[in-house]
């Protein structure tokens, strides 16, 4: 075949087929910059390493394997110029080790191993210089090799010999020996650290390792002991009492109402509600009563997003999610949050004003390739796990003076959210001498090696090349398979682990050894049964590398044998390293060279080296007075809303699945318009049921220039603000997550952390009865470097992120800041600032690059508990109708934002808040703490009398009510004095993020984007149901079976068994193992449901791996053949099942033209919820549903439908379509967003001629319920329409 080279005689490239987007090739040219050179080229290129030589491989096995790697055979290697990009020599790439076992599972036994890369190309000659630096210029330095020769790739499968350990000599050079180790691997030691290690060692008359040493660094770095949280203080001479630390315990100690666990675990554990929690045990799905206990956790990963924006805050989420799964003895993460701090943007094409030059070092990417890359690397991992993210922050901010750069330059990249755990699995088991330990999940790597000590640097302190070997990189559908054995521990009514730890900061190094003495004992490791895909690295790699998607448990050896079945079923990786052993001492074989590379005392690894002390002088900011515009423009009120931290923060929210699991009842879009304007996300707590878990966001960190108390304190009270509307009952019931950023030691960095901790630590939480217990610290937020002999330093505000938590026990009573177009309502203004009127830290001054003036503060410290009880009853009562907090932008913004969630245009008269006119610039445009809400005007005295009980009806002012126009109004004294057309401030309020997604996606549907959104009459969602939406379902007695389908990587399973459960059938759950091994047959079943997500991680493409296994497997491919052309029996696939089963069309009668489905049309992952309309089919699923028009999530990257003319002919004439992408006009429609994957016809679902397979890529499963939309008509009641679609899948079973 013309597209296989021979690299060896076992060694054989083939080229991929070439199937880019122009647009994808346009950036990948622009990414190269190669001078005159436009014919770049890209394909896939895939190496293969035979057991057998490349002359004895047969035509049919080539046929085969070309056909599972989606290759080519008319593809020639004839250019002229070419580099390859390929994973670093001597290592297996995570989809190595995916593609490989699909061809395993597929029968190719003759491929031992399978690699990928990129192949560039060009019929010009280019000299070999240029296409290294071309190379460069695109590949990941830590994980990828540029390759300019063909032969070189052989390299790929070479077998590198392990490094020995390094033995540091203090025994005869002294300390000098550990400062330059300390240099070399960036170890981050202190001198009081050094001379600590050298007492220690000196006293065993032994000599460290290098292994020792970078162990001892991470577990003893800032980022894991928090060093100056726990570090003693003296202020103007005097010792302080309290640490940092000491002072959010405080809040702790005051009120622990609620907290079950606080600071002794991965993260907090609080109490929640009783529920009917679904799940399946034994290997069937039931519900199961028990208290829903909630976990939370929010942490931060900086510094590697600067380096690598993708990968830093992609394993930032997943670091984070494992710290929820491996609390207490096991936990299931359930929703997320993400948020980014970045300096300013600098579009291209969108220049601001405020902007300056940008100015920065080399080593960090931009604030735009930040928010370009990073935002997906976050939202690709929770994707892929099936975390739903619901939540989230966007903030630029960047400030020079004469002397001083500020900025986040570092970003702040926030990772967090919540999950659930038995409240019987709070704490961690008795780990007996005996007890087995366990690594589970992915092999070692060598990357991010010394995370932990890089993340306590400033940006730029480090040497480069460590900068890069500490970011980590992702491989999310292995975490999703960890946590599938987890789910099954924690499921069982014997849960097997004793301990758990997530494989984090320091890797293995700091994660065994914590378990180790937490045990009270000590602990033998066999270095060489950690798993390795690289065996090259020396034990001190091995040992402290950080590959991600790891834990470490302790297991009973009672236990094992059934903890080693649910791996095998799960397909996860896992090896016993060591047991638990009497003493305290750790210990650490090396098999290989017969030494142990560690052998150390747990007491002087966890010892008490000399401990921080900090300290400051009190003294006053210097704050300069603010000179803002008194004239409020068309001009400038767009500049606000233009402003990335108030603009519309849609490009951010679309990129993430946020229906996944099926129990979101809140994300960020509101309304049929779904405007991104929520203040707070919220699950609920089972399918069954009103209860629920709400979080929300606060952060003002410019007002930290100003006064960091006040910063402190109005971010803890923008929570609040944000989360009450969900529903929550009363203050002290929101539970807080406080995450500081900032550099003590640099300017007022000391006195500004300490005020702050003190502000809330001391102060604010204690007197509302809120605690904090959980958090995380990241204190080198500055980046330096030297240009031209000259120093620079660029320094972050201090930051406090405040997220806030809380179980809700009625999610129903939530409310957004949707307006309703009810005729007589009227808009209540209740100022919780009590008429005060600050600017500083304003987005009006930030605009107008002005610094200084007063800063906004709490002052209804007394008054905001019955505020939030208030605002409960009347939630509770029905009376608010909408629901927006002030913040960002002022009280203008927040009408605006209201106004663009529900289209209506706005009359605010404001005789009852202005004395006279000069004060309007700071009262619509200060950012004191304030809320707006919409209520009846009849129920206007029930409001007040409610808001007099908590002493705030006199600052609470009716503003006016809506309008049909298409403009804001504000009038004064009867004269109209300001009027803003709708259409032009929705169309600012989008540009910020119409540019970025026009460098970041395809630009034809991003500007397709921007003009649906910012279309002021487009009539949003609008469903039309033409049928009777079921209030109850009558469940028969008879169950039938239906296997819940799933394959490694499957994340949608749980809701897809809720949903037919719900209509009376029994849900068996069967992954792809149980049906290879015999232990299900799917004639066992009436039903057949392939279920959604990213099996084998789409290596291969989308649902391909998982179709070929099946098709290359006589046995599979029978059972599945005989299941599809029974008539009695039904088959579902849906999203990754989808895609799935339209690859087993050849095995499914009837099904000839079903179209493949592709890479969407906007080249990135899109979730929203869109209407489909539903045609008249066979479909025993769609059955009198047609004509219908009905609102449904889709979340995928590769569904765009895709036929030839005569197939899309034969779906119509055939009446195989069942449902296709509708406008908001009810026609079908090709036009993106309507259409989220450009799908020819609009085609989102079709069936075969019997109607008995059904396949589509939106997701009933997760809307069958009124509840699990983000909005729905009011008509709805405790169902959806989608229930109809499985009723009728269990009434075609007689």
């Amino acid at each position: 075949m013309n597209s296989i080279i021979e690299v060896s005689p076992k060694i054989i490239a083939i080229l991929g087929a070439e199937n880019n987007s122009e647009f994808k090739l346009n950036q990948l040219r622009q990414s190269i910059q190669l001078k005159n050179i436009q014919d770049i080229g890209f394909q896939e290129i895939y190496f293969c390493l035979l057991n057998k030589d490349i002359s004895r491989v047969t035509k049919k096995e080539s046929q085969e394997l070309f056909g599972l790697l989606n290759a080519s055979d008319n593809q020639i290697f004839t250019a002229l110029s070419f580099f390859l990009i390929t994973p670093r020599i001597g290592t297996i790439s995570p989809w190595s080790s995916k593609a490989t076992e699909i061809l395993k599972n597929c029968g190719l036994s003759f491929v031992e191993r399978v690699e990928k890369g990129d192949y560039f190309s060009s019929s010009e000659k280019i000299n070999s210089q240029d296409l290294k630096l071309a190379g460069t210029s695109l590949a990941d330095r830590m994980t990828q090799e540029i390759i300019l020769n063909l032969n070189d790739a052989a390299n790929l499968f070479s077998h590198l010999q392990p490094s020995p350990v390094r033995d540091i000599d203090i025994s005869s050079q002294q300390l000098l020996p550990l400062q330059q180790a300390n240099l070399e691997l960036g170890l981050a030691l202190n001198d009081e650290e050094i001379l600590y290690l050298f007492d220690s060692y000196s006293m065993t008359n032994k000599d460290p390792t290098d292994a020792e040493l970078m162990m001892f660094a991470q577990a003893n770095s800032e980022h894991c002991r928090h060093k100056i949280f726990n570090a003693s203080w003296t202020i103007d001479g005097n010792t302080q009492p309290n640490s940092l630390f000491d002072m959010i315990r405080n809040t702790h100690i005051n009120s622990s109402e609620g907290v079950i666990s606080a600071y002794e675990d991965n993260a907090a554990i609080l109490s929640g509600n009783k529920a009917e929690r679904f799940y399946p045990r034994d290997g069937k799905y039931s519900s199961h009563k028990e208290d829903v206990d909630l976990v939370i956790k929010v942490e931060t990963h900086n510094h590697p997003t600067a380096i690598s924006p993708f990968s830093g805050a992609s394993t930032g989420s997943g670091g984070e999610i494992r710290d929820e799964g491996a609390t207490g003895i096991g936990a299931k993460p359930k929703a997320g949050l993400t948020g980014f701090s970045v300096s300013n943007l600098r579009l291209p094409s969108l220049k601001e004003r405020w902007e300056t030059d940008e100015d920065k070092p080399d080593r960090i990417a931009s604030p735009l390739e930040i928010m370009i890359d990073a935002p997906i690397g976050a939202a690709s991992f929770n994707n892929e796990f099936g975390r739903p993210n619901i939540l989230g922050y966007f903030r630029t901010y960047e400030a020079k003076t004469n002397d001083t750069h500020f900025g986040y330059h570092k970003p702040i990249m926030l990772a967090g959210g919540l999950g659930n755990i038995k409240k019987e699995h709070a704490f961690k088991k008795k780990v007996p001498v005996g007890s087995k330990l366990v690594v589970l999940g992915g092999p070692a790597m060598l990357i991010g090696l010394g995370g932990g000590s890089a993340s306590s640097l400033s940006s730029g302190e480090g040497d480069t090349d460590l900068d890069f070997a500490s970011v980590q990189r992702e491989n999310p559908e292995m975490e999703r398979r960890c946590q599938e054995v987890l789910d099954r521990c924690w499921q069982d009514e014997n849960n097997p682990i004793l301990f758990i730890h997530d494989v984090g900061a320091g890797g293995l190094s700091n994660a065994i050894p914590e378990l180790v003495k937490d045990s009270g004992h000590g602990g033998l490791i066999n270095l060489r049964d950690i798993p390795n895909s690289e065996p090259g690295m020396s034990p001190m790699e091995i040992w402290c590398n950080e590959s991600q998607e790891r834990y470490v448990l302790a297991i009973d050896e009672d236990d094992l044998e059934r903890f080693s079945f649910i791996c095998l079923r799960e397909r996860c990786p896992y090896s016993v390293v060591g047991e638990i052993t009497n003493g305290n001492n750790l210990e650490v074989y090396d098999s290989h060279f017969d030494n142990y590379p560690i052998s150390i005392s747990l007491e002087t690894l966890f010892g008490k080296p000399p401990k921080t002390h900090l300290s400051f002088q009190s003294s006053g900011k210097n704050s300069s007075t603010l000179n803002l515009p008194q004239e409020i423009t068309e001009d400038l009120l767009c500049e606000v809303l233009r402003h990335p931290t108030v603009a519309s923060k849609g490009f951010l929210i679309t990129i993430g699945d946020r229906s996944v699991t099926g129990l979101i009842a809140r994300d960020q879009f509101v309304g049929p318009w779904q405007v991104p304007v929520a203040d707070y996300g919220l699950c609920k707590t089972s399918f069954a049921g009103k209860s629920g878990e709400a979080m929300a966001i606060g952060e003002r960190t410019p007002l930290s220039l100003i006064s960091s108390k006040s910063a402190a304190k109005i971010s803890v009270a923008e929570v609040i603000t944000n989360i009450i509307p969900s529903g929550i009952a009363k203050l002290s019931d929101i539970k807080l997550s406080a995450n500081w950023m900032g550099s003590p030691g640099k300017l007022d960095g000391n006195k500004d952390l300490f005020e702050a901790v003190e502000a809330i630590g001391m102060d604010l939480c204690p007197k509302w009865n809120i605690t904090i217990p959980v958090g995380k610290d990241s204190l080198s937020m500055s980046t330096e470097w030297s240009e031209s002999k000259n120093n620079k330093s660029v320094i972050s505000p201090l930051s406090l992120i405040v997220s806030g938590f809380a179980a809700v026990k009625d999610i129903r009573i939530a409310t957004t800041p949707q307006l309703k177009a009810d005729k007589d309502t009227s808009l209540i203004f209740i100022d919780l600032a009590k008429g005060k009127k600050r600017m500083g830290g304003s987005i009006l001054a930030q605009v107008n690059k002005q610094m200084g003036g007063e800063s906004p503060d709490v002052e209804c410290l007394e008054e905001m508990p019955n505020f939030v009880e208030a605002v409960h009853k009347l939630l509770t009562d029905k009376k608010i109708l909408a629901y927006h907090d002030r913040s960002d932008g002022g009280l203008i913004t927040t009408l605006i934002e209201m106004s663009f969630a529900s289209r209506l245009g706005l009359e605010i008269n404001l005789d009852s808040v202005l004395e006279d006119n000069n004060k309007l610039v700071d009262f619509l445009f200060n950012e004191e703490l304030g809320v707006v809400i919409q209520v009846n005007t009849k129920d206007l005295d029930y409001v007040y009398e409610l808001l007099d009980k908590s002493s705030l009806k006199d600052h609470s002012h009716n503003l006016g009510c809506i309008s049909t126009e298409k403009e804001i109004n504000f009038s004064y004294r009867d004269k109209k004095i300001l009027s803003f057309p709708l259409k032009v401030l929705i169309e600012n309020w989008h540009k910020v993020g119409f540019e970025i997604q026009s460098l970041r996606d395809n630009p034809i549907t991003a500007e397709a984007e921007f003009r649906h959104d910012s279309d002021i009459n487009n009539l949003g969602l609008r469903p039309k149901i033409n049928f009777s939406i079921p209030k109850k379902i009558q469940i028969n007695s008879t169950r039938p079976r239906v296997a819940i389908l799933r394959e490694q990587g499957v994340n949608g399973q749980n809701e897809m068994a809720a949903a037919f459960n719900e209509v009376g059938f029994d849900c068996i759950d069967v992954h792809m193992t149980d049906l290879i091994s015999a232990r299900h047959n799917l004639a066992e079943f009436e039903g057949l449901v392939a279920c959604g997500g990213f099996s084998y991680g789409d290596v291969l493409g989308a649902g391909g791996g998982w179709a070929n296994s099946i098709l290359f497997n006589e046995g599979l491919r029978k059972q599945f053949g005989d299941f599809f052309h029974n008539e009695n029996v039904f088959s579902l696939g849906v999203c990754n099942g989808c895609q799935t089963l339209s690859l087993l069309k050849s095995l499914i009668p009837g099904a000839t033209n079903w179209p493949d489905f592709k890479r969407n049309k906007s080249e990135k992952f899109e979730a929203r919820l869109v209407q489909v309309s539903v045609k008249e089919s066979p479909s025993i699923f769609f059955k009198d549903m047609g004509d219908s028009i009905i609102t449904v999530p889709v979340a995928h990257g590769e569904g765009r439908a895709d036929a030839s003319d005569s197939d899309i002919s034969e779906l119509n004439n055939n009446h195989h379509t069942t449902i296709t992408y509708s406008d908001d006009k009810g026609s079908f429609t090709e036009n993106y967003p309507a259409n989220p994957n450009g799908s020819l016809n609009g085609i989102a679902g079709v069936t075969n001629t019997s109607g008995t397979v059904t396949i589509m890529m939106p997701h009933p499963e997760r809307a069958f319920l009124k509840d699990q939309y983000s909005w729905s008509p009011d008509e709805w009641t405790h169902y959806s329409p989608w229930i109809k679609f499985f009723n009728n899948a269990r009434e075609f079973i007689n």
